[in-house]
């Protein structure tokens, strides 16, 4: 679907000031990654209905398992591990053995300590990626999902990776086992480590979305294929007014215009912002702030609303 600048602006799916954001509101994402992939998902709704609903049955399967997603990962752990991959390091021994390992931690301390605080963070990740597969093993999942999560374990095969991801949150490594981790992860896997990282940032972003509809009850609107646009939801709200006045609302071919009338601050930009972003929402595969709405496929969106309220605030 196409959108503009302006139209992004204005039924506030983006805002200079973030928290008065669609995307602030729904945003549940704990690492930067997460949050860039959960911006782009924004920033690019779909434009076809097969992408639409697969976007929407991902969304439905996590929320199967919403409250079983792991907390091992975090930006912390993200970050750390970027960090060593870039470090400057001394070279960590090939084959760590005890005399070169102590040897290594005696004359190298700075980086055997972040060699050793890095490999923690390592395996929570590795960790993390593990109980997410588990989580969805006997779960029949839809395509884009089921695509990433057949790399992610075909990935953590590799014999280190898998080791980590075998590892207890209390395990403790020994001198000799930092270094080899160490070195293998800055050496052999450091391409398989970006990708994974990408490959979680993206989950963590339909996780988001699937937290995002739990959270605030929305509902998935149900498309209807024709040619001629249609659109009516049934107890519609602004998703980012505290307490929302809900409305009704049809446009078909035979009613194609509303004419909107009130005093100032009596909720006409809201409610025209409401359908749009509702609009929107419905064609990024998410949920919708409606007790039901049904829409056809659209084209894009394009507004001139040009006012400078604030909806979470009550200005206008």
């Amino acid at each position: 679907m196409q959108i503009d600048k302006i139209t992004f602006n204005d039924i506030s799916i983006f805002h200079q000031e973030e928290e008065a954001s669609i995307f602030h509101k729904l945003n549940f994402t704990k690492t930067v990654g997460g949050k860039e992939w959960l911006r782009r998902f924004f920033s690019e709704p779909h434009h076809d209905l097969k992408r639409i609903l697969g976007t929407q049955q991902i969304i439905k399967t996590l929320l199967h398992h919403i409250n079983d997603w792991p907390q091992d990962i975090t930006n912390g752990t993200i970050l750390m591990m970027a960090k060593f991959l870039e470090y400057n390091l001394d070279p960590i021994p090939q084959h760590p053995n005890p005399v070169n390992s102590i040897t290594y931690k005696l004359l190298h301390s700075v980086d055997y300590s972040m060699t050793k605080y890095s490999v923690k963070h390592f395996s929570d990740f590795m960790r993390g990626l593990r109980k997410i597969i588990l989580l969805f093993k006997d779960t029949a999942l839809p395509g884009s999902l089921s695509f990433y999560m057949e790399r992610m374990l075909k990935l953590l095969q590799e014999g280190p990776l898998l080791e980590l991801s075998k590892t207890t949150e209390e395990e403790k490594f020994s001198i000799q086992q930092n270094l080899y981790f160490g070195y293998h992860m800055r050496v052999h896997y450091r391409s398989e480590l970006h990708e994974l990282i990408d490959i979680y940032s993206r989950l963590e972003a339909w996780y988001s979305m699937a937290m995002a509809v739990k959270t605030y009850d929305l509902h998935f609107p149900e498309f209807i294929e024709q040619d001629e646009p249609f659109l009516k939801a049934e107890g519609l709200y602004h998703i980012l007014v505290q307490k929302p006045v809900p409305y009704d609302m049809m446009m078909q071919p035979q009613e194609n215009f509303v004419f909107l009338t009130g005093a100032n601050m009596a909720g006409k930009s809201t409610l025209i912002k409401a359908v749009g972003s509702a609009v929107f929402l419905a064609h990024m595969g998410m949920g919708v702030p409606a007790r039901n709405m049904e829409l056809t496929l659209f084209d894009g969106l394009l507004t001139n609303i040009n006012v400078t309220d604030n909806i979470t605030r009550g200005e206008s």
